[in-house]
């Protein structure tokens, strides 16, 4: 079967054999790498790690295998997990990107964060409405447009400013943030592989869009995902005495109202305290879903809200926070955005740590007039939705602008046609688009 070594005793060669391509690889390697060399001390190297696989002593094969052992290749976390990996985009241009026109309005509306399947019926019965949790798509767990590069400066800025209030973590989390960094280190290299580069190696990450190389093994985890991705990851842990999951390590930089200091250590009963109807209606189902979630489940939504401009970061204690308990006449109605914070939420392999992320989008409340039904919908959330929801929403600071505008963009489509008259407001079969988007969005066509 082993030619090579026929006569040698059957242990030492398939150890041998097995050893052929480690000895390929760190050959490989040091040809590449060690560009001083010319090609006799290549060979003669290569000779030598020849010799060690053939007769060198157990001292020597260990520090062999010391050698390959050293490389810094990520695992396959598509594998690990039974969730694909995302579709590589060749032709990525970060300058002219835009993300997917998120509109997560529903109606009739309920503050609810089951889902609608039979395949989680046990774990949220109560549910009679319209999913609001939908299975994500493996190409968008992670979406990168062209506000990159001030999003990852305002982010360095805001970590500068409150520390603690941006990143925290516990004792002993310190793994689960890893594997988090590496699930996303190895996400990005595949959707952007012009982009984004890992030396398997080295352990060195090399992101083109800004010009910069990271050394992974010493960068803190929690501080590589502020400065190179434009989300924020909470991640939870089971706490074994309570079996409830508790938010152990996190970077935040999207809070508005509230802040990492306010959540860390927390279960998510408390975290989601402020939450209209979350213990009566959510707090069990959330635990039992936390519990039972697999890896290759993983799992999107949206949050939205109504702003002036772009608030990004704003706590309770800064003056502007003071201007949502008025309503200005003088703002004008181009200063209102639509604010999504589309979320994930996922179960990592190797931790069984359960990672929520979401980003921020803001969109000129303007936009909704060039797409069908959704002023007609918006409108009915906010004149009719549950009055508890919609203040910790806290829309009330630009209805008496935004209001007026959906009716007449309303009116305004039902008599272009855009929208049939007799049309009553519903949960959009797009959802969480509208008809047409892609129109509008040619990229994501």
């Amino acid at each position: 079967m082993y030619p090579l070594y026929a006569g040698k005793n059957t242990k030492v060669r398939r150890r041998s054999y097995d050893l052929v391509g480690s000895v390929l690889l760190v050959s490989l390697h040091t040809m590449v790498t060690i560009v001083q060399l010319d090609l006799i001390v290549a060979i003669v190297t290569i000779g030598i790690l020849a010799a060690i696989l053939l007769t060198g002593n157990s001292k020597q094969r260990q520090w062999l295998n010391g050698q390959v052992a050293g490389q810094k290749r990520l695992p396959d976390y598509s594998k690990l997990t039974g969730f694909p990996s995302p579709k590589p985009i060749h032709r990525f241009d970060i300058d002219s990107a835009k993300p997917r026109p998120y509109r997560p309005f529903r109606w009739e509306y309920h503050q609810t964060m089951c889902q609608f399947s039979r395949r989680w019926s046990t774990i949220c019965p109560e549910l009679s409405v319209p999913a609001a949790l939908k299975k994500l798509e493996p190409d968008w767990w992670i979406e990168l447009e062209s506000t990159y590069r001030e999003r990852i400066n305002q982010r360095k800025k805001l970590y500068a400013e409150h520390g603690k209030l941006v990143i925290d973590e516990l004792p002993g989390s310190r793994g689960s943030s890893r594997e988090c960094m590496e699930m996303v280190i190895q996400y990005l290299c595949q959707k952007y592989p012009n982009q984004f580069h890992y030396d398997d190696w080295t352990g060195v990450f090399s992101n083109n869009i800004l010009g910069i190389k990271v050394d992974t093994s010493t960068v803190h985890p929690l501080v590589f995902l502020l400065e190179h991705v434009p989300e924020d990851f909470l991640i939870t842990e089971q706490d074994p005495e309570t079996n409830l999951y508790v938010l152990r390590a996190a970077v935040s930089c999207s809070a508005v109202g509230w802040n990492i200091g306010q959540k860390i250590g927390k279960p998510l009963h408390q975290i989601h305290a402020p939450v209209p109807d979350y213990k009566l209606k959510m707090a069990f189902s959330m635990d039992r879903y936390f519990l039972n979630m697999p890896c290759d489940k993983p799992i999107q939504r949206g949050s939205w809200g109504l702003e002036v401009g772009e608030p990004l970061f704003l706590q309770t204690s800064e003056a502007e926070w003071n201007l949502r308990q008025t309503q200005d006449p003088d703002i004008p109605l181009s200063s209102i955005y639509l604010r999504v914070d589309w979320q994930t939420l996922r179960r990592m392999p190797k931790s069984r740590a359960v990672v929520f992320n979401f980003k921020a989008l803001f969109t000129p409340i303007t936009d909704f007039r060039r797409e069908p039904y959704i002023p007609k919908l918006v409108l009915k959330v906010l004149l009719e939705g549950k009055k508890s929801i919609l203040k910790y929403k806290g829309t009330w600071h630009i209805e008496h602008k935004v209001i007026p505008a959906l009716k007449e963009w309303a009116k305004e489509q039902e008599e272009s046609g855009m929208v049939p008259k007799d049309w009553e407001e519903r949960t959009l079969d797009e959802d969480p688009f509208y008809p047409g988007w892609k129109d509008h969005y040619p990229m994501h066509a």
